[in-house]
């Protein structure tokens, strides 16, 4: 399968997690999980997929596996895990297609979660670049199994309680060596820091337009500085599965802001919330109208 060419779609992250029975189940639950929530992707026609993330929250999946924090407290320096995070499975999504997205809870939201317990830190932004240092580490691993791309999500980023510089310098230790394409996702409006979004070290923004319209205007199609849109043409958020015509409406808008040729088509977030059902569905209609809009351009 080779990725089209014009709006290709992919996901923000999750999916929801579907756990094994059996023997099996009791030795890994979440391996069922993992292949339900790849196959369910891959039936519902998305071009990028990811694993699923069906193991933990965003926050708990990278900072248990850290040294330095205890549950949601840093208790000394952060240290780099020794043992890669993620990857074993995002290395079973990419037996089954090449086009995987390798996703990162980035150090800004990390460090707004946990609560800081030790004088190596005077404050949040020495830790995000601490948490920068050891995601790094997960990302060169990620880069090693052949990812499409690197996401890195930041939702804190949108309301503004992180200095944007910081993220820059955090998403540069992040990447840095890293050759992959590389994404950055973030919730809600963009308004709080729009005008910066363009100059930050990725080649994707990634963000929510359903329930944020908005943010189409909050990025022009010409300060892109060659960068492509991730457009959120999807509700999260809510149960009710959109029609394919009321996604197409939405994708439309997305292509005269952008340009058809700069964007990504996926949901406004993760899906983990959502029921199996529901977040194939949403998946499912949103595909089929890309497909439709693809046809008449």
């Amino acid at each position: 399968m080779q990725l089209p060419k014009l709006l290709p779609t992919t996901v923000v992250g999750s999916f929801p997690c579907v756990k094994g029975s059996g023997f099996l189940g009791l030795v890994d639950p979440y391996k069922h999980a993992v292949k339900f929530a790849v196959a369910e992707q891959l039936r519902a026609g998305v071009d990028i997929i990811s694993d699923g993330q069906v193991r933990a929250d965003m926050v708990q999946a990278f900072v248990s596996k850290l040294p330095g924090i205890n549950g949601n407290t840093v208790i000394g320096p952060i240290g780099i895990s020794e043992k890669p995070i993620t990857v074993a499975d995002t290395r079973y999504a990419l037996t089954q297609t090449k086009y995987v997205k390798g996703i990162l809870t980035g150090p800004c939201t990390l460090a707004y979660a946990l609560k800081i317990e030790t004088p190596s830190y005077r404050d949040r932004e020495e830790l995000v670049l601490d948490l920068a240092a050891a995601l790094h580490s997960e990302a060169k691993f990620l880069a090693a199994t052949g990812v499409y791309m690197i996401q890195v999500d930041e939702p804190i980023l949108s309301t503004g309680a992180m200095d944007i510089e910081t993220a820059k310098e955090a998403l540069k230790i992040i990447f840095k060596g890293i050759e992959t394409p590389t994404c950055i996702h973030t919730c809600g409006r963009l308004n709080t820091v729009s005008s910066e979004w363009t100059r930050l070290p990725v080649d994707v923004i990634d963000f929510e337009y359903s329930v944020s319209p908005e943010n189409l205007s909050d990025i022009s199609r010409h300060d892109l500085r060659n960068k492509k849109i991730g457009c959120g043409c999807v509700k999260s958020s809510e149960t009710q599965v959109e029609s394919v015509e009321e996604i197409e409406k939405r994708v439309r808008l997305c292509v005269e802001s952008f340009g058809a040729e700069n964007i990504l088509i996926d949901p406004d977030c993760g899906l983990r919330m959502l029921t199996p059902e529901v977040a194939f569905a949403k998946l499912a209609n949103m595909c089929e109208a890309v497909k439709n809009v693809r046809a008449e351009l």
